[in-house]
């Protein structure tokens, strides 16, 4: 089998605390020119993983403590490795071996004695998936290029994006968000302004008040930038923050003059904070605010019905807390 790039065949990682065990899978798998990495206890393999990830893991469930579902569970609910195919390798007949490995995360699996043939379809069929992952996270790095490239054009929103993923994020974990959405949020904190690869620079860093014309194409950049990510379906919960993260909550926004909840509650989050560290950092426009000021023009702003004020409200309790929003990373935009 052809490995997931041209230039290395696929790492598979090997956990078994018996020697045999390890001996035996090692055997099966290097007929077909895999590279593979031992790990005798779950440590080493967090270890292992954590040095070099693997494309693929053979995770045997009978070890000392983490035992092979520990391992699984602590991988999935990491961000950096939950994409990784992993197998757990169970005794036959052990029905509470597979529920748990299922509750831990594990894509697949193989039962004692492992069988050469069967082994090699499971490894074939997820290291094909996983190749499929890595293209979509390769054409999403190229869209978040194409966002700070964007970005760079207006040297006043240096980290903005970064910024907005951040504070965006801890919203929602304030608002106790599932981790699938705060993932989106995330995303979108790089991607939200994607679309102004479309309006002119001339626009972007206009010092004064843009005419009507020119409002309606900046305007555009949310549907344009929507229309961009469309196609990757790992960024369907993200769609909808970039297409409405300008709406209000009076429906005065755009671009399609949503209301009230009927705007996605993600795209209320990152508008909240895109408006904030826009006010806190120097504009071609305008001089930036203090953190005080910006919050109170929030707290204004969303009185006069453009905000979602529960979410105000929230954010600023975040703001205000210690150790909160804002609190690490970004102290050179405090004032």
């Amino acid at each position: 089998m052809r490995g997931l790039s041209e230039e290395r065949q696929p790492r598979i990682l090997v956990v078994d605390d018996q020697e045999e065990n390890l001996d035996l899978l090692e055997a099966f798998l290097t007929v077909h020119d895999y590279q593979v990495i031992r790990a005798r206890d779950g440590r080493e393999a967090l270890a292992q993983v954590a040095q070099a990830p693997p494309d693929l893991i053979l995770l045997d469930t009978h070890m000392p403590p983490p035992d092979g579902f520990e391992v699984c569970r602590q991988l999935k609910l990491r961000e950096e490795t939950r994409l990784i195919p992993t197998i757990i390798v169970t005794t036959a007949g052990e029905l509470e071996s597979r529920v748990r490995g299922i509750e831990a995360g594990a894509d697949d699996f193989l039962t004692k004695p492992v069988h050469r043939v069967e082994l090699d379809a499971r490894v074939r069929s997820l290291l094909k998936l996983k190749q499929y992952t890595d293209e979509l996270e390769n054409v999403e790095a190229v869209l978040v290029s194409l966002a700070l490239a964007v970005e760079a054009k207006d040297p006043s929103t240096h980290g903005h994006c970064e910024r907005l993923s951040d504070y965006a994020v801890q919203l929602g974990q304030q608002l106790a968000l599932p981790s699938d959405h705060l993932r989106a949020l995330r995303r979108a904190g790089y991607l939200h302004d994607l679309g102004k690869i479309a309006v002119p620079e001339a626009m972007l860093l206009k010092p004064g008040p843009l005419t009507p014309e020119e409002a309606k194409i900046v305007r555009l950049h949310p549907v344009v930038g929507e229309r961009i990510c469309r196609p990757l379906r790992s960024l369907r919960l993200v769609l909808p923050i970039i297409r409405h993260h300008h709406e209000r909550w009076d429906g005065s926004g755009y671009p399609d003059g949503l209301a009230g909840e009927s705007i996605p509650l993600t795209a209320r989050i990152l508008q909240i904070v895109d408006v904030f560290d826009a006010l806190v950092v120097d504009r071609p426009y305008r001089a930036s605010l203090s953190r005080a000021d910006a919050a109170q023009v929030l707290q204004e702003e969303a009185r006069k019905g453009w905000y979602d004020p529960a979410v105000v409200a929230e954010f600023l309790g975040l703001l205000n807390s210690d150790g909160g929003l804002l609190q690490a990373g970004s102290a050179a935009i405090v004032r």
